[in-house]
C-alpha cells in the first residue's frame, strides 16, 4: 500500500516537475502576505478565531478567546522543540555533505531518492550550486541552528502564559526541514551523475563578504536576544523577576523594534549570496523576509501602543527604512 502510493506520487512529481520544497515556500509566503496584510490593514473586520490563530507572543490576541482555537494552542516555549530538530537535521545534512568531501563520491542512494522525491524528481534536478559553497552554507546553518537550540533551551525566558497556535509550531518544523534540504537539493554530489568537487576557487571575495556578514549578524542576533532575556532578570542576582514584555534599550534596539528578526533576514540573505544559483533558497529567503517583516511590524505596533514614550526614530525591522 505505502509502496504503491509512493510510486504514484513520485510519477506525479517526475511528470509535472513538482518541487515540494518550492511549493511549501511559495505557499508559506502567500499565506503570510495575505493574512499579514489583512491583520495589519483590516484586522477589526476579521473574525476573532482568525486573529487569535495568527497572533502570538507579545502581540497575541487579547479579545474573547475562541473555544475551539484555544484547544489548538500550545505553549510558546515549545519553540525549543523545533530548534532541537533543526540542529539535529542540520548536523545530519552536514555529515552527508562533509562525507562527500572525504570520500569524493556521490551521495548515498537513500539520500538521492529522498531528494528526488522532495525536489522535483530525478530527471528534473540539476546542479545549481557548487559543492564548496554548499559545504560552507551547511556549516553556517548548523551553527545558527545550534545557537538557537542553545538559546531556546537554556537562555530564553518564556512566559508561561504565552501560547502559539499549533500551526505556527508545525510551520517551524517544516521551515527547517525544507531550508536544510534546499542547500542540498541542487548541489554537486547530491544530483545524480555528479561528484563533489571541493575548491577554494569557488569562494570569491563576494562570498567571503557574505560569510563575514553572516557572522556579524549571527553575533548581533545573539546580543539582541540577550537584551530581551536580561529585561526579565534581576541585574544583581540573575534570577527571573518578571515574565512581562518590557521596553528593550541598547544595541540595535535603538534603531528597530525587532533587531533579532532583522538579523534573521540578513543571515538568510548572506547564505543566498553563497548560493546565488539556487532557486529553492531564493524562495526560502523570500518566505523568511515576508514572515519576519509581517511579525516585526505587529511587534512594532504593540510597542507603540503599550509604551507612551516609545522612541519615534525606531523603525519596525529594517533600520531607517521600515
Amino acid at each position: 500500500m505505502l509502496e504503491s502510493t509512493y510510486k504514484v506520487l513520485y510519477k506525479f512529481i517526475e511528470y509535472y516537475n513538482f518541487n515540494l520544497i518550492n511549493f511549501i515556500f511559495l505557499g508559506f509566503t502567500l499565506v503570510i502576505i495575505v493574512f499579514g496584510s489583512l491583520i495589519n490593514i483590516v484586522e477589526s473586520s476579521l473574525p476573532d478565531f482568525l486573529r487569535q490563530s495568527f497572533r502570538y507572543g507579545k502581540h497575541s490576541f487579547r479579545g474573547s478567546a475562541d473555544a475551539f482555537i484555544k484547544y489548538t494552542e500550545v505553549p510558546k516555549s515549545w519553540f525549543k522543540h523545533f530548534y532541537i530538530f533543526a540542529f539535529a537535521w542540520s548536523l545530519l545534512a552536514l555529515f552527508f555533505i562533509f562525507k562527500g568531501f572525504v570520500m569524493k563520491t556521490e551521495a548515498p542512494e537513500l539520500v538521492l531518492t529522498f531528494l528526488d522525491f522532495f525536489a522535483g524528481g530525478q530527471a528534473n534536478r540539476k546542479v545549481q550550486v557548487d559543492y564548496t559553497s554548499a559545504l560552507v552554507a551547511s556549516v553556517l546553518m548548523a551553527i545558527q541552528c545550534g545557537r538557537r537550540c542553545y538559546e531556546t533551551n537554556f537562555v530564553q525566558i518564556f512566559s508561561k502564559k504565552n501560547k502559539i497556535n499549533i500551526s505556527h509550531y508545525f510551520v517551524g518544523y517544516t521551515h527547517y526541514f525544507c531550508a536544510i534540504l534546499a542547500i542540498m537539493s541542487n548541489t554537486e554530489g547530491f544530483v545524480r551523475g555528479t561528484l563533489p568537487a571541493f575548491s577554494l576557487r569557488h569562494i570569491s571575495l563576494l562570498k567571503v563578504g557574505c560569510i563575514l556578514i553572516f557572522y556579524y549578524c549571527w553575533t548581533q542576533q545573539y546580543k539582541s536576544n540577550l537584551i530581551l532575556v536580561n529585561l526579565r532578570k534581576d541585574a544583581k542576582s540573575g534570577e527571573v523577576k518578571t515574565e512581562k514584555h518590557l521596553l528593550p534599550i541598547g544595541g540595535f534596539f535603538n534603531l528597530v523594534s525587532s533587531p533579532h528578526m532583522f538579523f534573521e533576514i540578513c543571515m538568510y540573505a548572506a547564505i543566498l549570496g553563497l548560493l546565488p544559483g539556487s532557486t529553492t533558497w531564493l524562495l526560502g529567503f523570500i518566505w523568511v523576509l515576508s514572515n519576519q517583516i509581517a511579525n516585526g511590524y505587529l511587534a512594532h505596533q504593540w510597542y507603540k501602543e503599550n509604551f507612551e514614550n516609545y522612541p519615534n526614530n525606531r523603525k519596525a525591522i529594517i533600520p531607517y527604512i521600515i
